[in-house]
């Protein structure tokens, strides 16, 4: 008996470290491309101008801010190629090395705030089948669940990377300023409770969900994980999984 529960933990503890070191090596992959394009697109738009838009536009059709109404491609083409960008997008990588929430492993409790601003938990959300980890956007997909509010800039430099014709939004520096963030998401009428991240981030560390991620919990156990936004961030997807499990 004791043989098979070590076992068993000795096969959960490999299985973990080959989670943790593919985490690893993706973000690294992931760096480095991020690198790559934004020194390729700096490149290129020196060089011309119109192919680099045409490029941008391509990438931009995936992760649906072609079809986004509030924005042109001047407010957020160029932006891609900042250091205001990889300065962001390091950061959330960085963080995003602490993430615990694997697919078919328990769902990390973290600690969120309600709206009212009492502490609560998001496995205490666990009836709402969705845990949405969200950076405030102008768009908000229709999906039952719970809305984790974490911190970004949405105001241009110096404060942080942002597209321009935003809403003016600085980096959260104390909880009510993340409070006020949410309350603009709230104005949008999502179906589902919105709660806010704590100021250590501790939620958006443990889901890797830096900018945006997707989740889906059954009975404790995370039983989907979406890819990383912005590109991985996939509402169809989910849509289509829970068609699967119901």
């Amino acid at each position: 008996m004791g043989d098979s529960v070590r076992t068993g933990a000795d096969h959960q503890g490999a299985s973990m470290f080959l989670q943790r070191l593919w985490v690893y090596l993706s973000t690294l992959h992931m760096f480095c491309f991020m690198v790559g394009m934004t020194i390729f697109t700096r490149v290129m738009h020196f060089i011309s101008p119109s192919l680099t838009k045409k490029l941008i536009l391509r990438m931009g059709e995936k992760i649906t801010m072609t079809q986004n109404p509030n924005f042109k491609y001047e407010d957020w083409g160029l932006t891609f190629g900042s250091m205001e960008f990889i300065k962001t997008a390091s950061r959330h990588m960085w963080m995003s090395l602490g993430q615990e929430a694997f697919e078919g492993r328990k769902a990390p409790d973290s600690p969120v705030v309600s709206m009212e601003g009492e502490k609560t938990s998001i496995c205490k959300y666990l009836k709402a089948v969705i845990i949405k980890q969200y950076l405030l956007s102008c768009h908000f997909d229709v999906l039952f669940g719970v809305a984790v509010v974490n911190w970004y800039s949405l105001s241009p430099p110096p404060d942080g990377w942002a597209f321009t014709n935003n809403f003016d939004i600085s980096e959260h520096r104390s909880l009510e300023e993340r409070l006020c963030a949410a309350r603009i998401l709230v104005k949008k009428e999502p179906l589902c409770p919105v709660v806010v991240d704590e100021m250590d981030n501790v939620a958006a560390i443990k889901y890797g969900a830096l900018p945006e991620r997707l989740y889906v919990l059954q009975a404790g156990k995370i039983v989907y994980r979406g890819a990383v936004g912005p590109w991985g961030y996939n509402p169809q997807e989910v849509r289509s999984f829970l068609e699967k499990i119901k």
